[in-house]
């Protein structure tokens, strides 16, 4: 991670990994992020991110807050084929200091709950689509929504690998919101650890998302956040 002081102010127009995109009362808040664009010496390869894209993931929240409360359904989604977000880049966290990744997870997990809150206390509804493989923070980013919708493509997965693979808890969102609010019991041994939900159906069943959905059917509907029981009607 960079030792220069970083910039945590930004604007669209800056945004290097993330989009914006709006359909009268749904905005599309689409990941794609640029390989070339780290703030230190590595590659952000298949959507994995580290504290810039995060920076630019709380502009456009708060902005979808508080510039746009006509906006009453955020749709979070993946700009490439066949990944949603392989979490924090690896590479990233191996070079980084402890007093750094401390930080970094700090302010992801301040994100996520800033998702949350507007979620809350503005009935901003996020939904999360995923459109390939959602491992790590990408399925940490997933589970701060309201709802999580799978393309039915037999490809796309979520799964929390840092657990058997790095012997490290999912410590942003991963430990807590799987149980808390996918209802996932750990006595039960059902956090997805080494094992990858690979279908949508199963996925569903085990309550890991909130179902499934053709991918040609990844513009939302309005009955679809409606029927969350928090958004209201539309406008």
């Amino acid at each position: 991670m960079a030792t220069d002081a970083i910039d945590y102010r930004t604007d669209p127009s800056r945004y290097r990994h993330w989009r914006i995109e709006h359909d009268g009362d749904v905005a599309y808040l689409i990941m794609d992020v640029d390989q070339a664009g780290g703030l230190g010496d590595y590659e952000l390869k298949l959507n994995s991110y580290d504290l810039g894209v995060d920076i630019e993931l709380n502009d456009a929240v708060q902005r979808l807050r508080f510039e746009h409360p006509e906006v009453r359904c955020v749709v979070i989604k993946s700009g490439k084929d066949n990944v949603f977000c392989a979490g924090a880049n690896i590479r990233m966290l191996g070079k980084a200091t402890h007093g750094a990744k401390v930080n970094f997870c700090k302010f992801t997990n301040e994100t996520r709950l800033a998702i949350e809150d507007a979620s809350e206390n503005s009935k901003q509804i996020y939904v999360c689509a995923i459109n390939g493989n959602a491992a790590g923070g990408g399925y940490e980013l997933a589970l701060a929504a309201d709802h999580i919708m799978l393309v039915d493509d037999r490809r796309s997965a979520v799964a929390l690998p840092e657990t058997p693979l790095l012997a490290v808890l999912p410590g942003t969102g991963g430990l807590t919101r799987v149980t808390d609010k996918r209802k996932v019991r750990r006595d039960r041994g059902r956090l997805p650890r080494a094992r990858t939900v690979r279908r949508a159906p199963r996925a569903s069943r085990s309550r890991r998302s909130n179902g499934r959905s053709r991918k040609t059917a990844f513009r939302i509907r309005r009955s679809m956040w409606r029927s969350t029981g928090r958004g209201g009607s539309p406008q």
